[in-house]
């Protein structure tokens, strides 16, 4: 017999699975289950960008692409970075199509890190930064963001947290899980602190078209001298509603892509063609429907903020993303047992807030980027829920 756990690499063994999945899955075993649990857009891909990978499809064009992405595609990113955050690229060196946002996240951190290399991770944030640091062998070191600072990253905390051995922020703005965003002056003071150092940053910029009020989103590659410390992440899947299409890429200085791409180069190689053909036209062509699809989803931050309000629950009123983080430390549960007790009760999916940071324990995660009948029939079931405990 194999010993199995012998043949497993250690650093995969002690990464735990991820808790955002745990409750979809059981909500995909119940029948009548309203799922706010997953952040994804209700919103198809539009038509004419779903038309021109179908046109690419019937043309033949199924071959692979050049290892950074179509030259095509990366003029079109660098042109809609410049003109949407006033920050300028080379479509020839500083950039890297990827599969998915998240591999070029696995990227950075793998090109920057070495073994011991702490690397400062604001919670609660998205559940793979912390896995992907470790699995680099480097040592994550979280900084606690707070609800009365809106969740944002303070900087005398981040001061706080810097040693010698600090190689890498991650900047997690907008934010998931809380919809909690950095404007212009709260980059620039982070700027600051980071100005005499040697420490990278890797913003994580997926939702910056899904940011609401006046203030459009500040890339912190825009802010004075921060480009050249700065490894840009952004994608298609939020801001077209592209998920399926599996399509991301890093925007960043020339030597650090260069080496992103040649570890792209042999993990990946490409990423989708046909996704490559429709992202072109999304980015020439999708200024509409990001507008459409914020509008939307204002409306619907604003009908579920106000409804947890009215159930009871302190909510944070998020600034970006499509999440809310309410507080459920009123009900004397955990974030675990609410979770688990609303779905076998009245069939809601919702996600424990410790699952993004042991910071998150008290709060959890609803995703708004569902239909309004879909949202006013997942508040009703939790009030119940909520009255049922009082």
């Amino acid at each position: 017999m194999i010993d199995y756990q012998q043949m497993l690499n250690d650093k995969i063994k002690q990464v735990k699975p991820s808790g955002i999945r745990r409750f979809f899955d059981i909500a995909n075993e119940m029948d009548d289950v309203i799922s706010l649990s997953i952040g994804e857009p209700d919103f198809s891909t539009p038509w004419h960008v779903r038309e021109e990978g179908i046109e690419s499809l019937r043309k033949g064009k199924t071959w692979y692409t050049p290892n950074r992405g179509f030259a095509e595609l990366r003029q079109e990113i660098v042109q809609y970075f410049d003109r949407r955050f006033q920050v300028k690229y080379d479509e020839n060196t500083d950039v890297v199509v990827t599969v998915g946002g998240s591999e070029a996240i696995d990227l950075c951190v793998r090109t920057l890190i070495n073994p011991g290399d702490e690397v400062l991770i604001p919670q609660p944030s998205f559940v793979c930064y912390e896995p992907m640091v470790q699995m680099a062998e480097g040592v994550p070191v979280i900084i606690e963001t707070k609800e009365e600072n809106q969740f944002r990253l303070m900087p005398e905390e981040l001061l706080a947290h810097i040693t010698p051995k600090t190689k890498l922020l991650i900047l997690p703005f907008p934010n998931n899980p809380t919809g909690g965003v950095m404007r212009r002056e709260h980059l620039e003071a982070i700027a600051r602190v980071l100005k005499d150092t040697q420490i990278m940053v890797l913003s994580d910029e997926i939702y910056s078209e899904l940011t609401y009020g006046k203030q459009p989103h500040v890339s912190f590659a825009s802010i004075d001298g921060m480009k050249e410390r700065t490894i840009v992440v952004n994608g298609f899947s939020k801001s077209y509603a592209m998920t399926g299409w599996r399509l991301g890429y890093a925007l960043g200085p020339a030597e650090i892509l260069g080496e992103m791409t040649k570890l792209h180069q042999y993990a990946i190689m490409s990423a989708p063609t046909t996704a490559q053909y429709a992202a072109i036209e999304a980015l020439r062509n999708g200024d509409e429907d990001i507008q459409k699809m914020r509008e939307q989803y204002d409306m619907r931050r604003r009908l579920v903020v106000d409804g947890f309000r009215k159930i009871g629950l302190t909510c944070f009123e998020p600034e970006g993303a499509f999440y809310v983080f309410p507080c459920i430390r009123s009900t004397g549960l955990s974030s675990e047992e609410f979770c688990e007790r609303l779905i076998r009760t009245e069939r809601v999916a919702v996600v424990p807030g410790n699952a993004f940071g042991a910071c998150g324990e008290g709060f959890i995660r609803v995703s708004y980027s569902y239909s309004v009948k879909h949202i006013t029939e997942g508040l009703t079931r939790i009030k119940r829920f909520i009255d049922r405990l009082k």
